[in-house]
């Protein structure tokens, strides 16, 4: 009896870190949504996370000769690349035992948070209005930022799972809710979904109208994460033993 009692709260413990987890990848969503409208917005027009609208704009940008661009496009294809590869050298591969919060995850993003207090500064040092070159710089690090990311959320081992590239996410919903089933179990995905466009509204409500406040979007949003998952880290850990 006191063995089935220890495994139901092992296991209630286990769901309500799962739960804790799901919350904090929907909080990078936000950031990602945000970083994203920002990319567009005002730092030269290019995504730094949706790599394959990056493509489609870098072909665009071919026949029409634009210069400028392709040079924005390519910078964030490039750094977006260079930033999964440093994710995924930080974080490792996933095993089929994983802790819902791996402690390489945590360092990931702690380096991805550098990275975007760097990009923070710079905006404001250039009075919340970057200049050709500096969009470039900012545009690089942000799509760096988020390459990081990318591959940090990889490292869950979770299939589906996913804060900067959607369109698989959207399909799978959508397949989901066509073959019937409940709407409940797509919970997650559809908060991933909802976050991202509510980061890339406050972003743009911001650079339109308080420019001076955009990138406390990201920094408030990959912050809580990086607090909230201390703990979670540390719970996955003592579990573990």
């Amino acid at each position: 009896m006191d063995d089935h009692m220890k495994k139901g709260h092992m296991t209630d413990g286990r769901t309500r870190r799962t739960r804790t987890r799901n919350l904090l990848v929907a909080c990078l969503a936000l950031n990602s949504g945000a970083t994203d409208a920002i990319g567009f917005v005002a730092l030269g027009g290019a995504f730094t996370s949706v790599m394959t609208g990056n493509m489609v704009l870098l072909g665009l940008s071919l026949p029409q000769l634009d210069g400028t661009l392709a040079a924005h496009i390519g910078t964030a294809i490039v750094c977006y690349i260079a930033g999964a590869s440093i994710g995924a050298r930080v974080v490792g591969a996933a095993s089929a035992s994983e802790v819902p919060w791996p402690a390489p995850i945590t360092t990931a993003l702690a380096l991805e948070g550098c990275v975007i207090v760097v990009n923070a500064l710079l905006w404001w040092l250039t009075g919340s209005d970057p200049g050709n070159s500096m969009q470039l710089v900012m545009l690089a690090l942000n799509a760096a930022a988020l390459g990081i990311q990318g591959s940090s959320v990889q490292r869950f081992g979770v299939s589906g799972l996913s804060t900067t590239y959607l369109t698989g996410t959207l399909t799978t919903v959508v397949a989901h809710v066509v073959h019937g089933r409940p709407v409940r179990g797509m919970s997650l995905s559809l908060g991933i979904l909802a976050t991202f466009i509510i980061g890339a509204i406050l972003a743009g409500v911001l650079v339109l109208h308080a420019t001076a406040f955009t990138p406390l979007v990201q920094l408030v949003s990959l912050g809580t994460v990086l607090v909230a998952s201390i703990p979670l880290r540390e719970s996955s850990l003592s579990h573990s033993d």
